[in-house]
Formats: C-alpha cells, sequence, structure tokens
C-alpha cells in the first residue's frame, strides 16, 4: 500500500464529514450519543471544549489499544487529533446551526448519525486504521471471547455512567443513537455500496517492519 497525498486528503475529508455529523446530533439539543456523554461531561468538569475533550480521551484509548495488544494505523492518529480539532472549529464558528424545535432536532439526529456514516466510509476504506474507540471494541472482542455487540453495550454503558456523573447531556437523543445507530449506518453503507469487511488495513507495525527489514 502506497501513502499516496490523495488517499490521506480522502482520510481528512472523512473525518472532517465525520465531525459535522456529531455536531449535529450534538446541536440536535436531545442529549448527545453515548460516547459524547461521556466527552461533555469531560469538558464541563476539566473546563475544555468538547474537542480538546475528543483529543485528550482518543490519545488515553490509543494508549490502551496498544497496552491491549491492538494495532493502530496512521489513520488512527489523524482521528484522534482531527475529529476533536473539527468540532471545535465547526462549534466555535456556528457553522451548524442548533435545533429550535424537537422535530428539527430529531431531523439532525438522524442526519447527524447518516452524515457520521458517510464520514466513517469515507477515511476507513483508505485502509490505513479506525478510530481509537473502535480498536478498543474490537481488541475487547478478542480478548474476551464476547460478541461485538455486548462489548459495544458494555462500553457504552460504562461511559454514559461516567459521563452523567461528569454533567454530560443524556436524553432522548443518546437513547436513539445508542438503539437505532446502527441501523442509520448499516442503510447509508448500502446506500452508497461501501462494505465495511472488505477493506484490508495497514497498520503502523507494517511499516515498521518494512523499515526494518529494508536496514
Amino acid at each position: 500500500m502506497v501513502y499516496t497525498p490523495q488517499r490521506l486528503f480522502k482520510v481528512v475529508v472523512g473525518l472532517f464529514i465525520f465531525a459535522v455529523g456529531i455536531v449535529l446530533t450534538i446541536n440536535a439539543s436531545m442529549g448527545v450519543s453515548p460516547w459524547d456523554v461521556f466527552h461533555q461531561g469531560v469538558s464541563r468538569t476539566v473546563g475544555i471544549t468538547i474537542g480538546q475533550a475528543h483529543i485528550i480521551m482518543g490519545f488515553l484509548i490509543i494508549l490502551l489499544d496498544i497496552y491491549l495488544g491492538q494495532a493502530i494505523g496512521w489513520a488512527t492518529i489523524m482521528n484522534m487529533l482531527l475529529i476533536g480539532t473539527f468540532i471545535d472549529v465547526i462549534m466555535l464558528n456556528e457553522l451548524v446551526p442548533v435545533a429550535q424545535t424537537p422535530l428539527i432536532g430529531l431531523a439532525m439526529i438522524i442526519a447527524g448519525i447518516a452524515v457520521q456514516g458517510l464520514g466513517f466510509a469515507a477515511y476507513i476504506s483508505q485502509g490505513i486504521g479506525a478510530g481509537p474507540r473502535d480498536g478498543l471494541m474490537v481488541v475487547l472482542t478478542k480478548r474476551t471471547g464476547k460478541s461485538v455487540r455486548l462489548i459495544k453495550s458494555l462500553i457504552e454503558a460504562t461511559v454514559v455512567t461516567i459521563g452523567i456523573i461528569l454533567g454530560g447531556s443524556f436524553g432522548i437523543g443518546t437513547i436513539i443513537m445508542a438503539f437505532f445507530g446502527g441501523i442509520i449506518f448499516q442503510a447509508t453503507f448500502r446506500l452508497i455500496r461501501f462494505r465495511v469487511e472488505n477493506v484490508e488495513h495497514r497498520f503502523i507495525q507494517d511499516d515498521l517492519k518494512a523499515m526494518k527489514n529494508r536496514v
């Protein structure tokens, strides 16, 4: 695999689209996604932006991924750095409006999940790594032998609980995203004919081995 400028550009664009989707769900004002309940709680407790909370927690999760034996790619690092940055740029510049009615909020949640699906497909299809949080779900599934659904549910229940304690926004939107987010993601993938299981990743370890062999 060659790390062409076009490939890296597509990762950046995908991460930006994903960040737009996150802000859509936040500005729906009906409760944020399970992970963002946690990020929002951290941001309010520590006194930082939600984007900065994304970056800090992403870094810590990457360290945990590595400790547990999960391979990471360059897109994993880019995910950790860029999504939080893009979230702050979008929110601080008010590029996405805030919902004024519950109906508009519901539409923004559904649109936000679909937009995240588009962004996910754009960056994951480049085959240079998944996000830190996705990696954590994968490695815990491998380590425990339990189903992805169970591990995902346990992780999200944990971060939601901690997030609520820290002051994150839990609402009907959180429940919608927890129970229907996967369905909307899958519908988005079918619409653009994207199959995540067909993506083969190259990881940082592969590059280090290649460099070692050359030396």
